[in-house]
């Protein structure tokens, strides 16, 4: 059984940061649990571009607000306390913040390994370590 609490990870290689977000790392592959999961606050008001082609990513938000704009559809939605959306076709979208912090809970599938930064089209990187 693992326990984790994200007040043991703030601070910690666990807690990682790019322009628009901190990404606090619960779970990572070396877990072992085959997904990783993650608490990501995105300040009120950033704008964050974002293509995870070699991950899928389910995010439910549980605090603040913002919208994500599909980039194939053209469609914005909003996000709020209680929505969930995910990215189940390696989906191209812009996440913005809204007028408060948003808290986002996420799973990712792959599993990250823990310090990933989003590249210039705004994915991670594949894991080729191979364990």
């Amino acid at each position: 059984m693992k326990i984790v609490r994200v007040q043991d990870i703030i601070g910690t290689e666990r807690e990682v940061h790019g322009p628009g977000w901190t990404s606090r790392r619960m779970l990572l592959k070396k877990d072992g649990m085959g997904f990783s999961f993650h608490e990501t606050i995105i300040p009120a008001g950033a704008e964050l571009n974002l293509w995870y082609k070699h991950h899928l990513e389910a995010v439910y938000c549980v605090a603040g607000n913002g919208k994500i704009l599909d980039k194939a559809t053209g469609e914005t939605h909003e996000i709020t306390d209680g929505t969930l959306y995910a990215l189940d076709k390696h989906d191209q979208h812009t996440l913005y913040g809204g007028t408060e912090d948003m808290r986002l809970i996420c799973a990712f599938n792959p599993p990250v390994t823990g310090r990933e930064v989003h590249d210039e089209d705004g994915a991670y990187l594949p894991d080729t370590s191979g364990d």
